[in-house]
């Protein structure tokens, strides 16, 4: 479609109408109200980037286990960045995709859970590709880091085939091996740097993340486990 507020929210529509089936794909040429975690505004100029939802039902994996989507998510994400980054493209906890310090791209998953499994996913995916001029500082894009415009087809067909191989593993049972192989793409894993957490500065490090997705942090000594927001990263000026 041309253009709609989110595809997450076109996505949740087509499910509430039964009119959904597993892996079907929403693509927008512009969102004019496309959401990040925690309902962060993501602003993107029309028809120069990756926005979409793919629509999956994983009802394999158990609620306690959601986070293992997120990682093989993250990972098929990872993939096409380093397709055409070879080095210096990381995973920032929980759902960035980062070029060194620089946001690339995010992903918001929306899982609906029945009993201990969950029923269906909604799987939003934004992806900076040929868009060269951002507000914000830190952002960038596949253009500005490869130094020419892509055909924008065929960045989104590599990321689906991607996100299909990905998920496929993990549906046949690899989701210690994706957790693994996150956690060496982790941005910052095992290295010391500043976090804020409740409204204090402190040196910590990351030492991995924990069944439920929860970030592991050595601060001051003691691991502390953190769901979304309640730490932050002190990123460079």
């Amino acid at each position: 479609m041309p253009e709609c507020a989110s595809t997450n929210t076109e996505a949740h529509e087509l499910l509430y109408k039964n009119g959904a089936t597993d892996g079907c794909v929403i693509v927008a040429g512009a969102q004019t109200g496309g959401r990040g975690q925690r309902g962060n505004a993501w602003d993107v100029e029309p028809d120069k980037n990756i926005t979409l939802s793919v629509i999956l039902k994983p009802t394999f994996l158990e609620a306690q286990h959601q986070f293992s989507l997120n990682i093989a998510v993250s990972l098929a994400a990872l993939d096409l960045l380093q397709e055409y980054l070879p080095t210096g493209a990381s995973l920032k906890w929980p759902n960035d995709l980062y070029y060194r310090d620089q946001k690339a791209g995010g992903i918001l998953i929306e899982n609906s859970v029945s009993g201990r499994f969950l029923q269906h996913s909604v799987i939003g995916i934004g992806l900076n590709v040929n868009q060269v001029s951002f507000a914000h500082p830190r952002a960038t894009s596949l253009a500005l880091l490869t130094g020419q415009p892509l055909a924008l087809p065929k960045v989104i067909s590599k990321l689906l085939e991607n996100l299909e191989r990905r998920y496929l593993a993990l549906r046949s049972g690899a989701a210690e091996a994706q957790k693994r192989e996150y956690l060496q793409h982790l941005y910052r894993y095992q290295e010391w740097h500043p976090f804020e957490v409740a409204g204090q500065v402190k040196q910590g490090q990351i030492t991995g993340i924990d069944s439920a997705g929860r970030l592991a942090v050595l601060l001051e000594q003691k691991l502390q486990f953190f769901q979304f927001q309640e730490i932050k990263f002190v990123l460079p000026d």
